[in-house]
């Protein structure tokens, strides 16, 4: 088990079909002790789905967004576990008028909510929470969509957000070396979640994902997230530290759709 005796926290569990909740599944599978995340009105959604861990992880309440709720709980991690060995963050939000074809037209006020949930909150958190890895070394793992190069359609600032990301996580890692604390962002192919749901035109990814990707790629299958994930919390990844890891089937290796042919 890559993540024996690991304390580990992991944000962003709803339902069963979240990719945080395969995540932590994996995470305890793979030997570690998990602490959840959760807030306000998804709380009991959270709740639930913890219920079906075993063992059933403790959920703390935090809005990444209040920082003294982040602060509350590393004081809490401190004093249950004395340290912490990595957190995964998978937090993201847009209102509805900065998605779906509405770039030209978002206002600042719906701009600075994505940015500040979906790509702030990662240095927030790490603010917290890196104190309690700086003896030992750790692990942050973010969840990203891979805008770095590339406009998507609907995305809009959804995507601009998720750029800002991956230039946190470079820097995050710049900042935290230094301490052995590695932070990478995990770049998955579109997987049908309570998330995607909310991102209007989600089809447009989902539907034609397969035909760019080289291994194929099935929307409904968090796994292959959810190893990779371990991996980069766990000690195999010692040297690994600013990195976008796709797993995507080979969709962002590639220039145009593949035409599969039948296998031989």
């Amino acid at each position: 088990m890559i993540l024996e005796g690991k304390k580990i926290l992991v944000t962003g569990v709803l339902t069963p079909g979240s990719i945080a909740f395969a995540i932590a599944e994996a995470a305890q599978r793979e030997g570690a002790e998990i602490v959840l995340t959760s807030f306000g009105r998804v709380m009991s959604l959270t709740e639930k789905s913890a219920r079906r861990m075993k063992p059933s992880p403790e959920i703390l309440e935090m809005d990444v967004n209040q920082q003294e709720q982040i602060d509350a709980v590393a004081e809490t991690l401190r004093e249950r576990w004395g340290r912490l060995d990595g957190f995964v963050h998978a937090i993201a939000y847009a209102p509805a008028d900065a998605l779906g074809g509405n770039f030209l037209s978002a206002p600042w006020e719906s701009v600075e909510t994505a940015f500040r949930t979906s790509s702030y909150s990662l240095k927030a958190m790490a603010q917290s929470l890196a104190p309690l890895m700086r003896e030992h070394g750790g692990s942050i793992v973010t969840l990203d969509f891979d805008n770095s190069t590339q406009a998507w359609p609907v995305y809009d600032w959804m995507g601009v957000c998720k750029a800002a990301l991956e230039s946190v996580t470079r820097y995050l890692a710049r900042d935290l070396g230094r301490y052995q604390i590695r932070v990478n962002a995990l770049a998955a192919g579109p997987l049908e979640t309570m998330a995607a749901k909310g991102i209007p035109g989600f089809e447009k990814f989902r539907d034609t994902w397969s035909d760019r990707s080289p291994l194929g790629w099935d929307t409904q299958d968090r796994a292959p997230v959810a190893r990779m994930a371990c991996v980069l919390l766990s000690d195999y990844a010692t040297a690994t530290t600013g990195e976008i890891v796709h797993v995507d089937g080979g969709y962002h290796a590639m220039g145009a759709e593949m035409g599969h042919e039948p296998k031989d």
